[in-house]
């Protein structure tokens, strides 16, 4: 079975979107870094048609180079999935069931039955849940009964970190079957499981192989995946930091050497532990394109996708191991739709109000499945899109890739391009630092967002301020009333840790171009020519450039009010909130469904005792007694979806 596929022809991919809103952002595709190939498509005889046995931002991907090709795409989709990019983006759809993907997009029979219902001649795009439902290597499953803790567990047809859990005695061993298994029957099918040693701190580094059905097969250099949470990785980058040509060149020939031993054709990815002194340990080989695939398509010129068609068609690769370059830096970033101050990314579900993509820079290239409007559910895997930037050297990648998340515009879901930000800004990250364990390491407490600096506090001050009073200038002078404004405005911020020794105001000089703003007996000047109605106000503060996202609502880490000098004055005499006693009441910290509830009124229960496993995303959570007690009252049963911050139990 095919995987991916991918290569831009941008005239065709504008004739064949379904909308103005897709046009546009075609349109943008065109100004971006997108490299799928730099290598000329040869005039062969291909596929006429291909079903995309995937959905989200991999289906739209393959369709990319389907289209480039001149091949036709056939699209599977779920009931909720039926206005999907992905659904619009194809020549052809059909529904293959309702939302769980067990009956739908897993649903082999219906998928099958698409196949011979529209022509296709071959199945594209296929995720861990299609390429590795057959057991791959079985033959060494007997090889090693007793590898000693801790011990990995995961799903044998597993991938994203769904399936796997860490165990490192008998009773984690215990809970990590359970939930692997029930993780790995809802994800893929299938709820076989592998135990295999646990490495404590290594890389994860993976090569890409590409190989034919002529025995030819290729290495693509590697692929640096070790900023991780929850065994999913989120940050990876291309060529690694850490390997010499010498390591490069022995993990890339091991991977295809073990390609050609099972005989294996298409694209795929052979994955490795490495430690401190450049040891390697064969982790797995992943028989599929991987999310991560595009950081290599920008350092060697090479469209994996087109790559994986041409081989299925049983044509020979065109390269040799010698033509394959590493040219420049690729970083790419995985943004979700999840809440990274819990547990570095809780899922979160709700409608995209506003999307907007930072394609207007260069060399940024954005792989995504979705469009303002689109729904983030519970049922699927919640990735937004695969931000990428390439650089002459990583140092240049990176300025890019800070540069495209502060210019990302995602509004109605939480999202986790805070925690992106901090991590490709942290110095142990930019010195190359890094192991699997980076996250535990540098936020042992948790992930608690960007701590601002003294100078940081006055400069989003000044920046609230002028943007206030240029608000308030354009509304007079829109109802033709210009008159005094009661200025220099105090700012006022809400009480927040996160402004421990935050000056109590900023007053502000009037001005149409220059505000002059002083903070603290500190003036500073706010100069730009900003749109008020725009999500991004780039601006400049003492003439340094500084982009800022106005945004409103709730758990917002730096929030300001604009107050009148004698408002101000009075907030302060306002009693502070007693905070609510939360350890008797255990409410759901997402949106899910409940697999399980463990106990009953009346039960006694233990701190740290399991109460109930809520399902998000097809990653099971269990849900623990915060202190001892005896339990009052059970809100939620088997089989109901709640939402975030719903009552579940409550104890005496």
């Amino acid at each position: 079975m095919a995987a991916h596929i991918s290569t831009l022809s941008l005239p065709r991919l504008l004739v064949a979107a379904k909308n103005a809103s897709l046009h546009a952002r075609w349109q943008g595709v065109a100004h971006s870094a997108v490299r799928y190939s730099t290598v000329p498509v040869p005039q062969e005889k291909t596929f006429d048609k291909i079903l995309i046995a995937n959905r989200g931002e991999i289906a739209c991907r393959v369709m990319k180079t389907c289209r480039m090709m001149g091949i036709q795409t056939v699209a599977v989709h779920s009931d909720v999935d039926a206005s999907a990019v992905h659904v619009k983006m194809a020549d052809q759809a059909v529904c293959v069931g309702p939302a769980p993907t067990n009956q739908s997009y897993l649903n082999m029979d219906a998928i099958m039955e698409a196949v011979r219902s529209t022509g296709a001649q071959a199945v594209g795009g296929a995720s861990d849940r299609h390429t590795q439902a057959a057991c791959f290597g079985c033959s060494l499953g007997r090889a090693c009964l007793c590898p000693g803790y801790p011990v990995m567990i995961k799903a044998s047809a597993g991938g994203g970190g769904k399936g796997m859990r860490i165990a490192w005695n008998e009773e984690e061993t215990r809970d990590g079957f359970r939930f692997s298994t029930q993780e790995a029957a809802s994800s893929f099918g299938d709820s076989r499981l592998l135990i295999e040693k646990f490495i404590d701190n290594p890389r994860h580094i993976e090569i890409q192989v590409l190989a034919d059905k002529h025995g030819n097969a290729l290495w693509l250099n590697e692929r640096e995946c070790s900023i991780q949470r929850r065994n999913q990785k989120v940050v990876e980058e291309a060529p690694s930091t850490f390997l010499d040509a010498d390591t490069r060149r022995a993990m890339g020939e091991q991977a295809v050497q073990l390609a050609q031993a099972v005989q294996y054709s298409s694209a795929g990815t052979v994955e490795f532990l490495v430690d401190s002194h450049k040891n390697f340990y064969f982790l797995e080989m992943n028989t599929r394109l991987q999310v991560e695939h595009p950081i290599t398509e920008l350092i060697t010129g090479l469209d994996l996708v087109q790559q994986m068609i041409r081989v299925a068609k049983g044509y020979p690769l065109l390269h040799k191991q010698e033509d394959i370059p590493i040219n420049g830096w690729a970083i790419e970033s995985r943004v979700y739709a999840e809440d990274p101050y819990k547990s570095f990314g809780l899922p979160s579900i709700g409608r995209l109000s506003q999307y907007q993509e930072p394609l207007n820079l260069s060399n940024v290239r954005v792989d995504s499945g979705i469009s303002e409007g689109s729904d983030i559910s519970i049922y699927y895997d919640p990735m937004i899109s695969k931000l990428v930037t390439y650089g002459a050297t990583r140092a240049e990648a990176l300025s890019k890739m800070e540069d495209a998340l502060d210019n990302y515009v995602i509004r109605g879901v939480t999202h986790n391009i805070p925690l992106l930000r901090e991590i490709i800004t942290h110095p142990r990250f930019i010195s190359g630092d890094i192991s699997t364990n980076f996250l535990p390491e540098v936020y042992p407490d948790g992930f608690n967002g960007h701590q601002l600096t003294a100078g940081g506090q006055r400069e989003l001050l000044a920046s609230a301020a002028a943007l206030h009073v240029s608000a308030q200038l354009r509304a007079q002078t829109f109802l033709g009333t210009i008159s005094s404004l009661g200025l220099p405005p105090s700012l006022c911020v809400c009480p927040s840790p996160f402004f421990p020794c935050l000056p109590p105001s900023a007053c502000v000089c009037p001005s149409p171009s220059l505000p002059q703003v002083e903070v603290g007996g500190e003036s500073l000047v706010v100069s730009g020519e900003w749109d008020l109605a725009s999500p991004l106000l780039p601006l400049k503060i003492n003439n340094t450039p500084r982009m800022l996202q106005v945004l409103q609502g709730l758990q917002l880490l730096f929030k300001v009010r604009v107050l009148s000098p004698l408002a101000a004055e009075l907030s302060s005499f306002m009693p502070e909130k007693v905070p609510e006693d939360t350890s008797s009441i255990l409410r759901s910290p997402m949106p899910g469904s409940v697999v399980a509830v463990s106990v009953k009124p009346g039960d006694t229960v233990a701190e740290g005792q399991e109460i109930c496993v809520i399902e998000a995303m097809k990653m099971q959570n269990s849900m623990t007694a915060a202190k001892t007690g005896k339990v009052k009252s059970v809100h939620c049963k088997a089989g109901e979806t709640v939402g975030e911050g719903d009552l579940l139990v409550e104890l005496e």
